[in-house]
């Protein structure tokens, strides 16, 4: 499945994006592992970037599936700049991969 969507990353995260024409609002799945850190820290993980999620949805065009993987390093900025942080993080990559305002879809030259 992986395969057949794209995918846009920086440092705290990996999002991907699968096109489902039978959703009728945008979707969101979250993986955090262990490696994030322990159970504290992967549910406020979680929970801010549901919020976050929350913030942009409504920009965001129905169907699609996103899948949000944290990388280790997101624990950090959750804890440093709490829901600031991890809605820009996720802002920048929902822009790197063309899905919202501002942003450049895959495969288009500058």
């Amino acid at each position: 499945m992986y395969r057949h969507g794209r995918s846009s990353a920086n440092r705290h995260l990996v999002l991907y994006s699968f096109p489902n024409s039978l959703a009728e609002r945008p979707r969101l799945g979250l993986s955090v592992s262990r490696k994030v850190g322990g159970a504290v820290q992967r549910n406020r993980v979680k929970r801010l970037l549901r919020e976050a999620f929350d913030r942009v949805e409504g920009e965001l065009s129905p169907g699609q599936d996103l899948v949000v993987v944290a990388r280790p390093p997101v624990s950090e900025l959750a804890e440093r700049e709490g829901l600031a942080g991890v809605d820009a993080s996720l802002g920048e990559l929902l822009t790197k991969a063309g899905m919202r305002g501002g942003g450049q879809v895959a495969g288009e030259a500058r």
